[in-house]
């Protein structure tokens, strides 16, 4: 029985708990959070959040809303909402554990989705439009600078494949160089408001296991998929200081058959957070190629 409660982030939505069978650190779940609003012949839109982050992007709920879409986000399983103290904060062995989340939000909200990831949610998104267990319900798919690439120099990528060779044998291990905090700093200049306990500008560290879980994602991706459903990927360019927007461009090109990329000059990484006038261009790109997509899909 679905129980949905006022969150406890964003006053004005709601949040269910999805509760899953122990894993390896114990006691697991994900979040499930809804903007209650009012008709949606758009249909809904799932809306999976990136590396050490969770959903906290109102006017974007809002905005879908006001384009006709029932609005939903999923804080994975150890991130944001769903963190818990006993937890290795937004840590995995595999992408595929995020598969079962989704799966249960999907079965919540009761109808097919627009799935939208950013950043690693993005390349958790795209692998499950490829091969997750509810991939029939994925209508379209909308990536926000999806992380399918390291941007790294190449000694620091030499001594992140070492660390990730040791993953399996010592997951829990953490990267001593913590994330950079310039991006999320760039955030809190430009007035953006998030728990900075749920997002904070150095991370929680990189586990020498996740590292692993990346690189065989990544791995995926490079063989090709065979997302059936229209996929958009949208990027920025030098001005994304977290990853390389070459290698979303290039890459997107493997998802399957009917994949659109568009740029977006001067963006930050996450797109529906830069500045007005190109926030407002991306929303305006999003929902004309929504529109076209979901009727495609139809």
């Amino acid at each position: 029985m679905h129980v949905w409660q006022p969150d406890a982030c964003l006053p004005g939505f709601e949040a269910l708990e999805l509760v899953f069978p122990d894993d390896y650190d114990g006691p697991v779940s994900a979040t499930l959070v809804r903007l209650r609003a009012g008709e949606a012949p758009r249909g809904a839109v799932l809306y999976v959040h990136g590396f050490a982050d969770y959903f906290f992007q109102r006017h974007m709920a809002q905005r879908f809303a006001a384009e006709g879409y029932a609005f939903y986000a999923l804080d994975l399983r150890k991130h944001g909402r769903s963190m818990r103290p006993h937890q290795h904060p937004n840590f995995c062995k595999s992408l595929s554990e995020y598969y079962a989340d989704i799966s249960r939000a999907i079965d919540a909200i009761g109808e097919p989705v627009l799935l939208a990831g950013h950043s690693t949610g993005g390349l958790s998104c795209a692998l499950y439009a490829h091969e997750g267990a509810r991939r029939d319900a994925v209508r379209a798919l909308w990536l926000n600078s999806p992380f399918f690439d390291w941007r790294l120099p190449g000694w620091k990528l030499a001594q992140l494949h070492v660390a990730a060779a040791l993953g399996p044998f010592f997951p829990f291990l953490k990267d001593a160089s913590p994330l950079r905090e310039a991006y999320v700093n760039s955030l809190l200049d430009e007035q953006w408001e998030f728990d900075l306990s749920l997002k904070p500008p150095r991370g929680f560290g990189v586990y020498y296991g996740w590292l692993g879980a990346i690189i065989d994602a990544h791995a995926k991706v490079r063989r090709g998929l065979k997302v059936a459903c229209p996929v958009l990927t949208m990027h920025s360019d030098e001005a994304d200081i977290v990853l390389d927007w070459r290698d979303m461009a290039k890459w997107s090109r493997t998802l399957g058959e009917n994949v659109s990329v568009l740029a977006f000059p001067g963006a930050m990484h996450d797109l529906v957070l830069s500045r007005p006038h190109i926030r407002e261009e991306v929303f305006r790109q999003l929902f004309a190629w929504a529109e076209r997509a979901v009727a495609l899909e139809a």
